[in-house]
């Protein structure tokens, strides 16, 4: 699966922390987030992370437009609920609703999706892309 590591900059910490703690779980999917938060999990977990090249909000806008065309399968995107939010993310999470592409906006929703993941419930996501699409 294609899963997506996003933090607001008062959650980077705790994103780290949640990719140390489902280490072994996340090593089995192509994981992606934006160049300088994937550089910051693979120094501190040790997790490699596909990581864009573009500043944070661009990251968003170009993730929300691989969502649109389901080429991601979820999204961990901690937010800091007193934080000002970015249009952008809006954007992607409004696709990831559209296209039925689960994401968690908090550590409880992220643990529940990964472990989710790693039971196999969400394998109709890969069987989806399987599927020829009728037009």
């Amino acid at each position: 699966m294609k899963i997506v590591l996003m933090a607001d900059n008062r959650k980077n910490e705790l994103l780290v922390n949640f990719c140390i703690a489902y280490k072994t779980l996340l090593l089995k999917h192509q994981l992606v987030s934006v160049y300088n938060t994937a550089k910051l999990i693979k120094a501190s977990a040790g997790i490699e992370v596909s990581g864009l090249s573009v500043d944070y909000s661009s990251g968003l806008e170009q993730l929300a437009a691989r969502a649109s065309f389901n080429e991601i399968d979820c999204v961990i995107y901690l937010r800091d609920g007193k934080g000002e939010s970015l249009a952008a993310s809006h954007e992607l999470l409004d696709v990831c609703d559209y296209n039925n592409i689960p994401y968690a906006t908090n550590l409880a929703t992220a643990e529940t999706l990964i472990l989710a993941i790693d039971r196999g419930d969400l394998d109709w996501r890969l069987w989806l892309k399987e599927t020829p699409q009728v037009s």
